[in-house]
């Protein structure tokens, strides 16, 4: 890799478009469009003008707290069709050699950071050296140890390191936690998460080990494991898991296709989760209490979600993801305000862990015990 603007010329095009998730956009409920605001807005830039950046960008027109005001590319092209797209002033407009002027730059509150996973850290810990807020996808990093780095790195530079976990705000995910949480299921006693999709193009990044760290766990998986935890409202304990691969040409070492992992809760609660990179129609997440039960079913992807449980149909709004998150972590930087489901850089190293051990346990075939 010569540079980074000839990585990411690479990339874009095909490699990211066809990187998603399966699954439309939702329109955002019109009584969230119509919602009177008059407060701070969140200024932002977004690093990596790919096909999810492109869907973050397009979800912050309907914002009222947050706005699109900068951008971090690459390819020249790019920065171009943006501004004019996005009304994005010159001044506004970095590379990835020169982000670090952003540091001097009264306009911009915060970065946005959607890049391939290995570039998260360096790409963090910059933007935080520069004095800005800093929201990253996720997963936050490739490891455990590049997270407590990250995190210690906002903390030294006083900014905040919040990770785009857009879950934690939708509305269906949140009922089915306040349900849990008033005792409406009874206790705990199973989740299970599957999670996948067939991955597509064997060229793009996602393939590509050192630069996703993984295969369909640090992709997909992730949204059953950090699911899982709000989900049963507690953090496990062990993991166990087994990887399959019947694909070693598209899958290569290090690059995993399915990965099926359980683990024990300290209340006793198990969960089982499968995460894959070669079956489409897995997106489903299902708690089962002593007092009843909740679906969710599509339960992760960009929408709209459907769930149900004991007592009938989840009748809550369709929005749009990213646009919900971005307001309410407009709110997180500018406001203090406390979500539901935590979406900070400690929230993201709990993952990171659990995926760390269930790599482990994959690669050894024992029980991990996990400490968080």
């Amino acid at each position: 890799m010569n540079s980074r603007r000839e990585f990411l010329q690479k990339l874009t095009g095909s490699a990211l478009a066809l990187s998603v998730l399966p699954g439309t956009v939702s329109a955002i409920s019109k009584e969230f469009t119509e919602m009177p605001y008059d407060g701070p807005v969140l200024r932002v830039a977004i690093m990596g003008l790919g096909s999810y950046g492109t869907r973050v960008a397009e979800a912050m027109r309907d914002c009222k707290k947050a706005k699109l005001v900068g951008v971090i590319s690459g390819t020249p092209a790019k920065i171009k069709n943006w501004q004019g797209t996005y009304n994005i002033p010159e001044k506004n407009c970095y590379n990835y050699e020169n982000f670090d002027r952003i540091k001097d730059n009264p306009d911009i509150d915060a970065v946005y950071v959607i890049t391939p996973n290995a570039l998260h850290h360096d790409e963090v810990i910059r933007v935080a050296q520069a004095g800005k807020q800093v929201i990253c996808e996720k997963p936050m990093a490739l490891n455990a140890k590049e997270g407590e780095e990250m995190i210690a790195a906002c903390k030294k530079a006083n900014v905040k390191l919040l990770v785009g976990y857009r879950m934690h705000f939708e509305p269906h995910t949140l009922e089915v936690i306040r349900m849990r949480k008033a005792d409406e299921f009874g206790k705990i006693m199973f989740f299970q998460g599957l999670c996948g999709f067939d991955i597509g193009d064997p060229t793009q990044w996602r393939l590509n080990k050192k630069l996703s760290g993984g295969g369909s766990l640090m992709d997909i998986g992730i949204y059953a494991i950090n699911g899982s935890r709000y989900m049963v409202g507690e953090n496990p304990i062990w993991v166990t898991a087994e990887e399959t691969k019947t694909d070693p040409v598209r899958f290569k070492e290090g690059v995993d296709e399915t990965i099926q992992f359980q683990f024990g809760f300290p209340s006793g609660a198990v969960a089982s989760c499968l995460s894959t990179y070669a079956m489409n129609n897995l997106d489903r997440f299902f708690l089962n209490g002593t007092k009843g039960f909740a679906e969710l079913m599509p339960s992760t992807n960009y929408g709209p979600i459907r769930g149900h449980t004991n007592k009938g149909e989840i009748d809550q709004p369709t929005v749009t993801h990213q646009t919900v998150q971005m307001e309410e972590m407009s709110d997180i930087l500018l406001r203090g305000k406390q979500p539901v489901v935590p979406v900070d850089g400690e929230e993201a190293l709990k993952d990171l862990k659990i995926i760390d051990a269930i790599y482990l346990a994959a690669s050894t075939g024992k029980k991990v015990d996990l400490n968080l």
